[in-house]
């Protein structure tokens, strides 16, 4: 099995369950990955401990992206399946940080995957 989040090593963060990458193809300045060490396809799929360790690397994650960039919000999410968007088939919770002007209008915010749902 090719998987190119099983094949990672240079991790930013890292705990026994999980670890974080900033995004090779990041939304904004600072957007970062956080991953089970596990090879699980669906987030619904992982263990309360892999969650759980996925979400202190979260809560880290924020904390250094604060003082780096000192972002104005953040967007969390993840993918699951491909109907949604999900292209690497290993469970991934995206952070990405969001700056004043970096859209027009930010109203809706996760809403905007379904571009014409974002405004309400």
């Amino acid at each position: 099995m090719n998987c190119i989040f099983c094949e990672m090593d240079n991790y930013i963060l890292e705990n026994e369950l999980a670890y974080a990458i900033f995004d090779k193809f990041p939304v904004n300045k600072g957007h970062m990955l956080f991953i089970p060490k596990r090879h699980v396809k669906d987030f619904f799929e992982i263990t309360k401990e892999e969650r759980e360790a996925i979400f202190n690397l979260v809560d880290e994650g924020k904390k250094l992206l604060d003082e780096k960039y000192n972002p104005g919000g953040y967007n969390v999410g993840v993918n699951c399946g491909q109907v949604s968007g999900q292209t690497v088939m290993h469970v991934h919770v995206h952070l990405i940080p969001r700056y004043i002007g970096d859209t027009n209008c930010p109203k809706g915010g996760v809403r905007g995957v379904i571009p014409n749902m974002m405004k309400y």
